[in-house]
């Protein structure tokens, strides 16, 4: 069996073989590598990244049985605008509700904000038409026929002004499909090139801006979303890679390319998800259940929080991509634009600023010598000799120090009257307040205390950062997974297949009699069934299916629900409180507090659907037990230290590093994918996969 993983970031893009049985061996490898972004199409660096690994462990492309893909391309075209003209056909009376969305104001005391779903719409006005239709709550009941005349009217419309997306959103068609389904089988009639999508396909829950918005972002991508994947199975396929391909989803699960493709919305965290199923995966081997993931790229830093072992999923209420609503499941991630691409300058005010603007992979830092002349973090690892020339990336990219030491001198230190080295260290300064802002963010205004957690760095960029972060988030040590710059990929090798469906239920539970109760049972029961018939789909044999059925709940009147578990089996009135406790509990979890003696609401059913594909394994290293160990040592260099000054600093090779082995600071661990910061005060410690752990001494 040969399984590949591949992530792409804005400037890498990270690539992960693993072999399992091989040739008269019954061994398992393990093989990487990274290559450069393709931006303008990303499956130009996913297929020269997968035929670069395939030479590196001297296997032919057509061997791959399985390759899984993180991808960014959903997220950047929300966050650049350059989705499809999407058009829209809504309920009459109703053409506005993408405009006037819930009325809120972003920020509440600023007279200058941008509102963005006025501002850069996914459906111009002019693309919102309206349908003489009506469905009236609590049944779904037709109040006003279809005017399908109307339909197929906007459906020629459409047509004549070139959309190449078209959304149907009528009120109350969680209640009722019928209306959504045949609107949409006449405009597939009249635009049969045409992506089009109805909400109650899309997120068939209550509340109509977020239902409307979620599908308006699911049409918005989905032709290039479809384009690119299309376009990334023909080139895998004319080089030779016939393998299954699955996809990442925002939710830590994997799904095929044409449920991707129809529900493009569920890629919108793609990339960022692989680096925390990675962590999660890392921290169970390294025994570390409660572990604070950052995962610094080229362009980004992406955090999230895994406790007991588990990861957290946004609520409802918070999952938005480019400030816009999106009724998907996402594993609890935030991003900042900080990474090793992220510019240095002054700004208009005199400011010294760090990111979020990125050097990117074109032309990347100034150390690249690709003609990029701005002052990047890379730049400073670089000058303050933390980044050497003949270990950058193996020494298959070579940087330039004098290029580095150029750029800050003329954007930074000049104009502030400063040292070089002092500007180096500043935008290490800054770039690392940004992160620890954004760590204590995703921490402890949620509750969790950082000083229990380890801080697991990874990217490219994140080992290198790790420990300063720590130091400044009072985390209890840090860990440096075996392939940094590889996480995110090797996370796609570690997750399962996983769909989600959901359905509106709007029930109280504290008095649903037994006819109430058999209702949410049949709405459970038609949702493993949508399920099941996905599995069929995928070939997931019935006894390796598992289901989980969430209940999303709230206090009766209250605005947004939280997550509550239910209990195998039907739902009764014996065991109906279970949910109601498991409400409880979370919301004391999540808030402090919970009134026991209030009615609880069910709002939302969703069963989640899951089957275990091979995971990837490790095996373990040969003990050392070594302090300092002489033959993994390389050459030592100078290297600038916050506060010490230049230290000289030995370097290590990586891969000659045994378990149990003790390198004492300041040393930098160097391998092909990243390096490894040990600063003075600190010991590093190889534990038994090769994971290291830096704890002060």
């Amino acid at each position: 069996m040969i399984r590949v993983g591949v992530d792409v970031g804005g400037t890498f893009t990270d690539v992960v073989l693993e072999r399992t049985r091989a040739a008269g061996a019954g061994e398992q490898q393990v093989f990487v590598t990274k290559v450069p972004s393709t931006p303008h199409d990303q499956s130009e660096g996913v297929v020269a990244g997968v035929l670069q690994v395939c030479r590196i462990a001297g296997v032919e492309p057509g061997e791959i049985d399985q390759l899984f893909h993180g991808t960014t391309v959903a997220t950047n075209m929300v966050i650049e605008r350059k989705g499809a003209e999407v058009g829209m056909l809504t309920t009459r009376g109703f053409r506005d509700i993408l405009h006037m969305a819930r009325h809120k104001r972003p920020h509440n005391f600023s007279l200058q904000f941008d509102v963005p779903w006025q501002s850069k719409p996914l459906v111009k006005r002019r693309n919102r038409l309206p349908i003489t239709e009506r469905l009236m709550p609590p049944t779904g009941e037709i109040e006003t026929p279809l005017a399908e005349d109307e339909v197929y009217a906007a459906a020629e419309t459409f047509k004549k002004r070139g959309l190449e997306a078209v959304i149907i959103g009528f009120l109350f068609s969680f209640l009722n499909d019928r209306h959504e389904m045949r609107a949409k089988e006449i405009v597939q009639e009249v635009m049969p090139d045409a992506f089009v999508c109805a909400s109650s396909e899309v997120v068939n829950v209550i509340r109509e801006y977020e239902r409307f918005s979620s599908t308006a972002m699911n049409a918005y991508i989905g032709p290039k979303t479809a384009l690119y994947l299309r376009r990334l199975e023909s080139r895998l396929r004319d080089n030779g890679v016939t393998a299954m391909v699955r996809i990442m989803q925002s939710n830590g699960g994997i799904s095929t390319v044409e449920n991707s493709a129809a529900r493009p919305i569920g890629l919108l965290l793609s990339g960022p998800a692989g680096g925390v199923i990675g962590g999660k995966w890392t921290g169970g081997h390294c025994d570390t259940g409660d572990v604070i993931t950052i995962d610094i790229g080229g362009t980004s830093a992406d955090i999230s929080v895994i406790e007991g072992g588990e990861l957290r999923i946004k609520n409802p209420r918070d999952t938005e991509v480019a400030g816009l609503p999106v009724l998907a499941p996402m594993i609890d991630i935030d991003a900042i634009g900080a990474g090793g691409g992220s510019i240095a300058y002054i700004d208009a005010g005199g400011a010294f600023r760090v990111g979020p603007r990125s050097a990117g992979a074109a032309p990347g830092p100034a150390c690249y010598g690709k003609g990029g002349d701005e002052p990047t973090v890379t730049d400073a690892q670089v000058v303050l000799g933390r980044l050497d020339r003949e270990h950058f990336l193996g020494g298959d990219l070579d940087i330039d120090p004098e290029l580095a030491a150029k750029a800050i001198e003329e954007k930074i230190a000049k104009p502030l009257g400063m040292s070089v080295t002092d500007a180096a260290l500043g935008i290490l300064k800054i770039v690392n307040n940004n992160m620890a802002l954004a760590i204590n963010a995703n921490s402890v205004a949620k509750g969790v205390d950082p000083r229990g957690f380890t801080l697991m760095g990874f990217g490219g960029a994140g080992p290198l950062h790790a420990v300063a972060l720590a130091e400044m988030i009072q985390a209890k040590d840090v860990i440096s997974p075996l392939q940094p710059g590889i996480t995110a990929a090797m996370g796609l090798l570690v997750t399962d297949l996983k769909y989600e469906y959901t359905r509106s239920v709007l029930s109280t539970l504290d008095n649903a009699d037994d006819a109430e109760l058999a209702r949410i049972n049949a709405i459970a029961d038609g949702l493993k069934a949508e399920a099941d018939a996905q599995l069929d789909a995928d070939g997931i044999a019935p006894e390796a299916r598992r289901f989980t059925r969430i209940m999303e709940c709230r206090y009766l009147g209250q605005g947004f629900e939280l997550r509550a578990e239910m209990p195998d089996g039907p739902l009764t009135q014996a065991n109906k409180q279970q949910v109601i406790d498991s409400f409880f509990d979370v919301h004391k979890a999540a808030y402090g507090h919970a009134f026991r003696d209030q009615i609880t609401e069910g709002v939302t059913l969703r069963v989640i659907a899951t089957a275990e594909v091979e995971s990837l394994r490790l095996p373990s290293l040969d003990h050392g037990g070594r302090k300092n160990p002489a033959d993994a040592k390389l050459r030592a260099h100078d290297t600038v230290f916050e506060g010490v000054g230049a230290v000289e600093t030995p370097r290590y090779d990586r891969t000659k590093l045994l378990a149990d082995d003790v390198v004492d600071g300041p040393a930098l661990i160097t391998q092909h994918n990243s390096t490894t910061l040990v600063p003075p005060g600190y010991t590093a410690t190889v534990l038994g996969h090769g994971d290291i752990r830096i704890a002060r001494v």
